[in-house]
C-alpha cells in the first residue's frame, strides 16, 4: 500500500468526488473534509475546517501536493459569514500549512467567476488578470494571487486552475449561451487536475478548465502547452446528440 501524499480538500465536493472515485487506487490520497462520513475507507480520511490554522497544518504534513478544491462554491455566498473566513481566511491557512510542512505542489481550484467582470464576447486567455464580476469571484482572485506569492522563492509549485462550468448535458437541453460556452464534463476536470499534479512546472501558472467546446469562454491554448490537457468533450456535441 502506498503512502498517502496527495491531499485533497473539499473531497466530498462534486469535483473532489469525481477525482478520487476515477481512481482505481486511492492508498496515495488524503481525502480532507469537514465531514468525512461519505468518504471512501480506500483512502485516508482526514477531518478538515480549513478555518483552522492548527488542523490545515495537520493535514499537509507529510504531503507531496495539495489539490484545495474547499471553499463555499455560491456565486451569491454572503461575503461576511463564508466568503471572508471559508475562501479567503480558508485559502490563506492551506497555502501558508502547505508551505509551512514542506509541500512541493499546491493547486488551488479558482474558478471562472475571477474573471467573468470581461465582456461576454471576449474570449479570456489564461495571461490575463482576473476581473470578478461578484465577490465570489473577488475570493478567487484573491486564491490566485496568494498562490502566486507563495511560488516566488521558487520551494513550492503553485498552478490556479480557474474551473468553469462542470456540468453533464444531454442532447436537446437547452443552455444559456455562456454555460455552454465555459461547459467542463467531469472526465475532463478530473483529467486536467491529474495533469495539474503530474506536469513537470516549477513557479507558479494559471490554467483553464473548460472542455473542447466548438467556441471556449476560456481560451485553453497555454493550458495545452503548460500542463499537457487533452479534453475530449465538445458541449455543442453532447447537445446536438453527435456525442
Amino acid at each position: 500500500m502506498s503512502t498517502p501524499e496527495i491531499l485533497i480538500t473539499g473531497a466530498s465536493g462534486q469535483i473532489g468526488r469525481a477525482f478520487w472515485t476515477a481512481r482505481d487506487d486511492k492508498s496515495d490520497l488524503r481525502l480532507a473534509d469537514i465531514d468525512v462520513a461519505t468518504l471512501p475507507h480506500a483512502a485516508q480520511r482526514f477531518s478538515l475546517d480549513i478555518r483552522d490554522q492548527a488542523s490545515c497544518l495537520e493535514a499537509c504534513e507529510g504531503m507531496h501536493t495539495v489539490i484545495h478544491l474547499a471553499a463555499d462554491p455560491n456565486p451569491d455566498a454572503d461575503f461576511t459569514s463564508s466568503l471572508l473566513p471559508v475562501n479567503i481566511i480558508g485559502t490563506y491557512n492551506m497555502l501558508f500549512a502547505a508551505k509551512a510542512q514542506g509541500c512541493k505542489r499546491f493547486i488551488f481550484a479558482s474558478s471562472a467567476q475571477a474573471i467573468e467582470g470581461y465582456p461576454k464576447d471576449v474570449q479570456i486567455h489564461e495571461w490575463m488578470a482576473p476581473k470578478p464580476g461578484n465577490l465570489y469571484g473577488v475570493s478567487k482572485a484573491f486564491g490566485e494571487a496568494l498562490a502566486s506569492m507563495y511560488a516566488n522563492d521558487g520551494q513550492m509549485t503553485t498552478i490556479a486552475v480557474r474551473i468553469a462550468n462542470v456540468a453533464r448535458f444531454h442532447a436537446g437541453e437547452a443552455h444559456s449561451p455562456r454555460d455552454v460556452a465555459a461547459f467542463i464534463s467531469y472526465r475532463d476536470v478530473v483529467a486536467l487536475l491529474e495533469r495539474c499534479v503530474e506536469a513537470d512546472l516549477s513557479g507558479f501558472h494559471v490554467v483553464h478548465g473548460v472542455s473542447d467546446n466548438r467556441y471556449k469562454r476560456l481560451s485553453i491554448d497555454q493550458t495545452r502547452k503548460t500542463v499537457g490537457y487533452a479534453p475530449l468533450d465538445d458541449s455543442f456535441e453532447i447537445l446536438e446528440g453527435r456525442a
